[in-house]
């Protein structure tokens, strides 16, 4: 995809977000939003050998959403890469779902049950390892948050990707400066974040998560034969792309009334349509219909 596309696929999925999320009465919609110009990039510009036809392919890159509570954001990109059928994401929040809170193997296309948090590098530091040992080519990437970052055992999991010289690792940092309880550095001070992850020997790189542009030049940055791994430090706005809900900690798992659902769907929508005026469309996008 070209980055007007991946923006506007960006834009379905956020409006989609919404939705599912005003629906389902549940969710952390502040830190989905963050995210999710980043995920849209790895799942239709940056991942190899996702097949909905054949989700297990060995070949395949994998991804690890740590911070799973950001799991809908994760969904409406499952559905919109044709894992994920619309009729199961509209199940959110219902008894009987396969939908949970939190990543699970049940839901096509997930690889690991995940959320607790901390726990995400390690998994993909296992993955990676395996991947260096059975001579397979693919990627891990994995997705953690900065209220995460207080978490002691990501630093072993450093230190350990570090001493198997796992350049075919990426963590990206969600770093959207708040968490469940207010600033990231009122809670728990995470700075200097570069100095700390090059001190462990990672190749670090600060990007501008809010910018699809920036996303993608990043990555297409990184040098998968150094035998680094990789951080990229992901600056993004807490519920990124609905204006009401921009920086605001309350958002971080606030539930939007039916005024907000409104608000917000028709403020996604207008930038929709702007960039469908300019020319910019995707085939067979089965979230695009929603």
């Amino acid at each position: 995809m070209t980055t007007q596309q991946l923006i506007l696929q960006t834009e379905i999925n956020r409006r989609r977000l919404v939705e599912i999320v005003y629906q389902a009465k549940a969710g952390h919609i502040g830190g989905d939003l963050s995210c999710l110009n980043v995920m849209t990039a790895l799942y239709f510009h940056i991942m190899r050998g996702l097949d909905p036809a054949c989700p297990k392919n060995p070949d395949r890159d994998r991804f690890v959403l740590s911070k799973g509570h950001c799991v809908e954001a994760l969904y409406v990109t499952l559905e919109a890469k044709g894992f994920l059928p619309s009729e199961t994401l509209d199940t959110l929040g219902q008894f009987g779902s396969i939908l949970s809170g939190h990543p699970t193997i049940e839901v096509p296309g997930i690889e690991v049950n995940s959320g607790a948090l901390g726990h995400g590098l390690s998994i993909g530091i296992g993955m990676a390892l395996a991947a260096k040992m059975n001579r397979k080519n693919y990627r891990t990437y994995v997705l953690m948050g900065d209220g995460e970052q207080g978490e002691g055992s990501i630093y072993e999991a450093a230190m350990a990707a570090h001493k198997y010289r796992l350049d075919n690792l990426v963590a990206i940092i969600d770093r959207n400066h708040l968490q469940i309880s207010g600033s990231t550095e009122d809670v728990m001070p995470i700075e200097d974040i570069s100095e700390r992850w090059t001190a462990f020997g990672w190749d670090v790189r600060v990007m501008n998560g809010d910018q699809m542009d920036d996303i993608v030049e990043t990555f297409a940055a990184i040098d998968y034969q150094n035998e680094k791994p990789h951080l990229l430090i992901s600056e993004t706005t807490k519920g990124y792309g609905v204006s009401f809900m921009e920086g605001i900690a309350k958002w971080h798992h606030g539930v939007l009334n039916e005024e907000q659902c409104k608000a917000a769907v028709a403020e996604i929508t207008a930038r929709i349509t702007k960039l469908l005026s300019t020319g910019v469309s995707i085939a067979d996008t089965p979230s695009s219909t929603h």
